[in-house]
């Protein structure tokens, strides 16, 4: 059996209690209303309730004011006054355990994920890209799993995307066109995205979402308030932040039906972030995402100025709604009244359009699943009042929190271990190493080849000496044997005298040198 929950009490009869039953909890809801209508209460009171049953809460802290709920309320003889219009003798003040979260690591705990648990999908939407960039986009993914490129942080994407963009020749084959614009497109958005502060949210150590899934030694579920006043400036990184969160929880979580209570709780404010200017691929992600993680037991709450900002295929998925006062003096704002009013099982007693502009702050519009899963029909009720604080934290009673929290210590330092980023670093300098010793080889080779061209030009000109001097010494044997010849010859036919003696000198001679 599921815990009835106290959310107010009705306004024509404050003896008769409006009761949120926690087993319908996880059929998701809806907190409307204007500006200054009382909707932040109506978020504290649901998420401590929740935690006070055991139900782990997560919420966004637009504004900053709900950092109050880690705080005990105290009197105040307005907040007395309000007690005593209820019937209530007095409250039972207590903070409720809360865990800060912060995307930035400026005022909670850091919160990283990685590039690859991110994805294409959610990643395009971030960036804010066209059906061919976000096409390019996962064709960039593609190629780092196939080449065992861990896509963990902003640096990492970015050397990825110069690597493609530098080989777009050599990978079209496989992968398709690689265009430089949406490649330039792509880096350009991403650039963007990291002077908006989107850089920190990638990295390692990466969000075990599981965290969010804890109880204290009471047994109250711990309430995980994201800091999101600096968020809300960059809504594309809030709403895919929110979204990412959602399926991580689908991927994770088992299958677990219809339970007594909820096992986390999602409270969404400024809801319209998470719609407006959504793909229609990103908005049917949403819209699955909503429908099938009631079977994984989470429910989710909208908190929204209008129903209006809400997707029609959504808000048909929202069984508890608490609608607070809407302002009817524009044609816009009526046919806003007039949408709410028809969302809600009509009461006999009064005319739910009309109440709606009518509702002081703290009284809102209720209807919640009956025992049965049916629609209750709509109550007008005051709001009770929270156990809570209404002042925020200061900066020191936060750090004393998160000093003490459970999961301190644990994402404050972050880790860059051997990514892509990394990888083709290395590549990029072994290619040039590789490159060098080319380089130094062919130029070795060209020295190589020039210095036997030389030698050999060297050997030639030596050897073309040596034969000149060789040719020169045979010159002068030859004209040395010829003038001792001829001076022997003379010697001879002077002593011999005569014809005789000279025929005979000449005989020898001729003889000698071969001449007959």
């Amino acid at each position: 059996m599921g815990t009835p929950i106290v959310i107010a009490k009705k306004t024509t009869d404050i003896h008769q209690d409006i009761v949120l039953h926690s087993e319908f909890a996880n059929r998701h809801g809806l907190i409307a209303g204007a500006t200054g209508t009382g909707k932040t209460v109506t978020l504290k009171v649901m998420a401590e309730n929740f935690s006070r049953i055991g139900v782990p809460v997560f919420l966004a802290d637009a504004k900053g004011d709900v950092s109050s709920i880690a705080k005990a309320g105290s009197d105040n003889p307005k907040f007395d006054e309000r007690i005593k219009s209820l019937g209530l003798d007095t409250i039972a003040f207590a903070a409720s355990p809360t865990i800060f979260w912060d995307l930035f690591g400026e005022q909670g705990h850091p919160i990283r994920t990685t590039v690859s648990e991110i994805g294409p999908l959610l990643l395009a939407q971030m960036l804010n890209l066209n059906d061919t960039q976000e096409g390019v986009l996962s064709a960039v993914f593609r190629i780092a799993d196939d080449q065992g490129l861990l896509l963990i942080d902003f640096k990492d994407l970015k050397a990825m995307l110069s690597y493609v963009s530098d080989n777009a020749a050599e990978l079209k084959a496989e992968y398709g066109n690689l265009s430089p614009a949406s490649l330039g497109a792509i880096q350009r958005n991403l650039l963007a995205l990291g002077d908006q502060g989107g850089e920190q949210f990638f990295g390692e150590p990466s969000l075990n979402i599981l965290d969010f899934i804890q109880t204290d030694s009471n047994g109250h579920g711990y309430i995980n308030l994201l800091t999101a006043d600096k968020l809300m400036n960059t809504p594309k990184l809030y709403a895919t932040f929110l979204l990412w969160m959602l399926s991580e929880l689908f991927e994770q979580l088992p299958e677990v039906g219809d339970l007594d209570k909820p096992k986390l709780v999602f409270f969404f404010d400024e809801a319209h972030l998470l719609f407006d200017n959504a793909s229609p691929a990103l908005q049917q992600k949403i819209e699955q995402v909503v429908r099938l993680i009631r079977s994984k037991g989470v429910g989710i709450y909208f908190i929204s100025q209008n129903p209006l900002d809400i997707p029609e295929t959504v808000l048909g998925q929202l069984g508890n709604r608490v609608q607070h006062a809407l302002r009817a003096f524009t044609p816009k704002d009526q046919k806003a009244v007039k949408t709410a009013a028809d969302t809600f099982r009509a009461n006999p007693e009064f005319k739910v359009d009309q109440a709606i502009t009518e509702l002081a702050v703290g009284e809102a519009l209720i209807s919640f699943l009956d025992e049965q899963g049916t629609p209750q029909i709509v109550e007008r009720g005051w709001i009770m009042p929270p156990y809570s604080a209404f002042s925020p934290l200061s900066a020191d009673e936060r750090k004393a929190l998160m000093s003490q929290s459970i999961v301190a210590g644990i994402y404050e330092h972050a880790v860059d271990r051997d990514s892509a980023y990394e990888m083709l670093q290395r590549k990029v300098s072994e290619s040039a190493a590789q490159q060098q010793a080319q380089l130094e080889a062919a130029q070795q080779a060209k020295q190589q080849e020039t210095d036997a061209k030389q030698q050999a030009k060297e050997q030639e000109r030596l050897a073309r000496e040596q034969q000149k001097v060789d040719e020169k010494a045979q010159r002068e044997r030859d004209k040395l044997t010829q003038d001792v010849l001829g001076t022997f010859a003379k010697s001879a036919a002077r002593s011999l005298g005569g014809p005789t003696g000279q025929r005979l000198v000449r005989g020898l001679l001729g003889s000698l040198f071969g001449k007959r």
